[in-house]
């Protein structure tokens, strides 16, 4: 059951042998462990119930596509920390770049007295994300954070207040983003008011609409010019394949008609590729696969291998409208996630790892096909790349089965594989692994989710 990296990043072979573990699903206690156990008993007493646990089995090391507990049981990490450790666990280049730069500089405030890297995380973006115009970055620290200062720029620069959002959309818990969110509970509970001017259209989502991607379009654009006019509208948030709904897969030419209606009326179009982007998709962004040049991208998780960095990637025309002083932020491109973030960059180019998207998607897309061949509560199989979902509905319906999601996730957990849940109604599976994950560490987690369907 032991196995090694793919030769796209055997460098790594070393660090894993370093840290003593084979790269190997193991389990040898039960699940949460005696020591995980105990740690959330202390969790439990100083963090407040709203940092939620899904599974409390408390993470000592990783390396790759395998996570190690405190009890010593090896996971099978199909959710890379919701797609953030993308091109694996303590890759050793990133490990380098991070541990050099911690014992160069940790902090100046860029806006004070700036550093290169920050600069040459921004000329990666300004290479990698779509469109062969000028383009400006900031930097941040979250997803929510570039979310929040791409609507900011967008509204500066048209002078509108209006923010278009799609259905089952997830943009993040901070007060606009929790406006702009498709589902509510829980992330914006209680926590009211929240930010106006934001406006929901309905989106595409081929499996329950049926609908083309021209129809769809047609749809979303009706409901945006009666509900709050285009001459109004700063900007039309989109996540070129929605994370948290569910890695909804929008009909050929939604999208870009959607550009194109942006465009003809002056409206930013922003694509959210917080989830998607960074090779997840085999693209280094996935609007890359629907032909979008998108007025602003907004990058985050997967962008510096585990540290906490986010960017705000636009137009230069579009960026340059804040005022000095207008953008920016304390730990914003702090130096050491910068570093760690050209690292990522450099690994991705450097080693071929979009084809490694490819490659997973050759191994896991084929075997998810062939359980819901044999399970009929697999309704929808969909994704691109290393970005893959399923959907459980009552067998013979659309009606979500968000017990039987419950029901895998946990049997796969008690035996070595870690899962991820998402969708408006949680009936959806979503596969985010490492694109270090390998073929035969695929196959193994396949014959657990097999056997968790089988268990139902």
């Amino acid at each position: 059951m032991t196995d090694t990296l793919a030769p796209a990043v055997s460098s790594d072979a070393a660090s894993a042998d370093a840290q003593g573990f084979p790269l190997e699903r193991r389990v040898v206690t039960a699940i949460p462990g005696p020591k995980s156990v105990a740690l959330h008993e202390r969790r439990l007493k100083v963090v407040p119930v709203g940092v939620t646990a899904t599974l409390p089995v408390y993470i000592e090391r990783a390396h790759g596509a395998i996570a190690i507990d405190v009890d010593g049981n090896q996971f099978i990490d199909l959710g890379a920390g919701i797609g953030v450790t993308t091109i694996g666990h303590t890759d050793a280049a990133v490990v380098a770049a991070a541990t050099e730069q911690l014992g160069k500089l940790t902090h100046t405030l860029f806006t004070i007295t700036p550093y290169e890297s920050y600069v040459r995380v921004a000329e990666y973006l300004a290479e990698h994300t779509p469109g062969d115009f000028a383009k400006k970055t900031v930097l941040v620290n979250s997803g929510a954070e570039a979310v929040e200062n791409g609507v900011k720029i967008a509204r500066k620069y048209t002078g509108r207040n209006g923010v278009g959002v799609l259905d089952h959309a997830y943009h993040g818990r901070t007060n606009l983003t929790m406006a702009m969110n498709f589902k509510a509970a829980p992330y914006a509970t209680g926590f009211g008011p929240l930010a106006g001017d934001v406006y929901r259209a309905p989106n595409s989502y081929p499996y329950h609409d049926g609908l083309s991607g021209a129809d769809a379009a047609a749809r979303t654009i009706a409901y945006l010019e009666k509900t709050v006019g285009a001459a109004d509208l700063a900007c039309l948030v989109v996540e070129p394949i929605q994370g948290e709904g569910g890695f909804v897969v929008p009909a050929d030419g939604y999208l870009p008609a959607l550009q194109a209606w942006c465009t003809a009326n002056g409206v930013v179009f922003i694509a959210d590729e917080i989830q998607s982007g960074m090779a997840r998709t085999g693209k280094y962004f996935a609007s890359e696969h629907f032909g979008l040049v998108p007025d602003m991208v907004l990058s985050a998780k997967g962008i510096a291998g585990g540290l906490p960095l986010a960017g705000v990637t636009g137009r230069a025309e579009i960026m340059d409208s804040a005022q000095p002083g207008g953008l920016g932020g304390t730990f914003g491109g702090n130096p050491v996630a910068a570093a760690a973030s050209v690292a990522v960059f450099e690994q991705i180019d450097g080693n071929n790892l979009l084809a490694e998207a490819g490659r997973i998607e050759a191994v896991l897309k084929p075997g998810l096909e062939a359980l819901q061949k044999k399970y009929p509560v697999i309704g929808d199989v969909r994704g691109i790349g290393a970005m893959l979902a399923i959907e459980l509905v009552a067998a013979g319906s659309h009606e979500p089965d968000a017990a039987a999601v419950t029901a895998v996730a946990a049997y796969a957990a008690q035996h070595g594989v870690l899962l991820l849940t998402a969708g408006t109604y949680g009936n959806v599976l979503r596969f985010l692994p490492s694109l270090a994950i390998t073929n035969a560490q695929l196959e193994d987690a396949l014959g657990v989710i097999d056997e968790a369907f089988a268990s139902l």
